[in-house]
């Protein structure tokens, strides 16, 4: 049996790729402790279509 616990996936998406209209999406697949952050995750990350490191930010 599994256990029950406070971590969930979370998808973080590019917020710099939205606006600026290039195709494709930059999103990465990531856990968080429900319990520990109840906000909204915003994490520096990698962004291939851009090539450079942009805000990334939860979504869902």
């Amino acid at each position: 049996m599994a256990k029950k616990g406070n971590r969930v996936q979370v998808i973080l998406e590019c917020t710099e790729q939205k606006a600026s209209g290039v195709p494709g999406m930059s999103r990465y697949i990531t856990t968080k402790n429900k319990k520990n952050t109840p906000d909204k995750l915003e994490r520096m990350k990698y962004n291939p279509y851009l090539r450079k490191m942009t805000l990334h930010k939860e979504i869902k």
